[in-house]
């Protein structure tokens, strides 16, 4: 029977693979959104939207969470600052992922249904795909620094502390 801390490990690249994968398709579809139909577009938007809320944000859930655990139960984690870094960066893909990625693409469907009847313009949507984009390649950049950090696992470490030495004194004549 494999140990917690396997256990944990083993959930976690996999949910970082699962990670940098859904990006990649998401990329991958995003690239290849038809621009001349927006009937077209709108669907690909939706096939966007499913690829993110069941690939990326579960992914991205579960990388957290194991990582997290791991840390609290495999003590000497909490002494990395490598471990520290990863901790914070996931924070910050979480955020990016929950608050932008998911959102710009169920946000680019409605527009592209706008755009389909008519009721907007098409550059609202280009400003929007330009954010998108950004975002999407932050995401990735982190994720990317993620499984490099825990893979190469540096040595951060933290300036030696300042002793409470004596003044020297100065010697009088």
């Amino acid at each position: 029977m494999p140990s917690l801390r396997v256990v944990l490990k083993i959930l976690h690249s996999l949910s970082a693979a699962g990670l940098i994968g859904g990006l990649a398709c998401y990329m991958i579809l995003l690239v290849s959104a038809p621009q001349d139909n927006a009937a077209a577009y709108s669907d690909l938007r939706d096939s966007i939207a499913l690829v993110s809320d069941y690939i990326l944000i579960p992914s991205l859930a579960v990388a957290l969470v194991s990582g997290l655990l791991a840390m609290a139960f495999h003590t000497p984690f909490m002494d990395k600052g490598w471990a520290w870094a990863k901790a914070a960066m996931g924070l910050l893909m979480f955020k990016g992922v929950l608050t932008v990625v998911g959102a710009k693409a169920d946000h680019a469907a409605v527009l592209a249904r706008k755009i389909e009847s008519g009721a907007m313009e098409r550059a609202v949507l280009d400003s929007a795909m330009r954010h998108e984009w950004m975002t999407l390649w932050i995401v990735m950049a982190l994720s990317v620094a993620n499984v490099v950090l825990g893979i190469w696992r540096p040595k951060f470490v933290r300036p030696p502390k300042a002793q409470n030495a004596p003044a020297p004194q100065e010697n009088a004549p």
